[in-house]
């Protein structure tokens, strides 16, 4: 399955996230390919972060790393340089972005 996600780095801490991006934690990588995940790319204009996931189950990849302890750190990390615009703590599987049209 396709999973678009829709988020916002802060304006004064983009290098940070991107700092940040270019250094994932092995183990988190390896959680998140673990739990299904095929590809996941970010791209980002001025603020505005648009994530394409390509995974089995995305409600499962979020259940597998909910409590992981790796995960936890890299979204207290990522809470610092966001602004919220889906809190998928809550929202969850449905924060996907509906699909209007495609070829």
């Amino acid at each position: 399955m396709r999973v678009a996600l829709h988020t916002r780095v802060r304006p004064d801490r983009i290098d940070d996230y991107e700092t940040a991006h270019r250094a994932v934690p092995e183990e988190l990588t390896d959680a998140i390919r673990a739990a299904g995940v095929h590809a996941w790319t970010i791209w980002r204009s001025g603020c505005e972060l648009f994530h394409l996931l390509e995974c089995e189950d995305y409600a499962r990849l979020l259940a597998e790393l909910e409590h992981l302890p790796v995960n936890i750190a890299w979204q207290a990390r990522m809470a610092d340089l966001l602004d919220v615009v889906h809190d998928y703590s809550t929202d969850g599987a449905a924060a996907g972005l509906p699909v209007v049209w495609q070829l």
